[in-house]
């Protein structure tokens, strides 16, 4: 088998460089004392995230705010926010999901 140097070096490039953005804050954070305040901040983060993917999914149609004529997936988005309120579990919430767009479609 023959070594292609040009795409081992991409390989490499690629590794060094998706690395470096995860293993450099963790080592700089990991020698510093982060104050109560700002660990609590942080703890807010991944749940922003999530909220904006989540919202910009149900709110955008190809990149564009929708005019709600596509609105099977803020429909099925109630049933589904409503079950990870009340039971906390993931495989649930996803599973409503699934089934609430899945009989959307096939009625409207």
């Amino acid at each position: 088998m023959e070594i292609r140097w040009h795409i081992l070096l991409i390989i490499i490039g690629a590794s060094i460089v998706t690395l470096i953005p995860r293993v450099l804050p963790l080592m700089v954070l990991s020698r510093i004392n982060i104050p109560d305040w700002a660990m609590r901040w942080l703890s807010y983060v991944p749940v922003a995230v999530m909220a904006a993917l989540v919202g910009e999914e149900l709110l955008l149609v190809d990149g564009k705010f929708s005019s709600f004529q596509n609105h099977i997936e803020l429909i099925a988005a109630a049933p589904t926010f409503l079950t990870a309120i009340l039971t906390k579990s993931l495989l649930g919430t996803v599973l409503v999901g699934i089934v609430s767009v899945m009989l959307l479609r096939m009625f409207l």
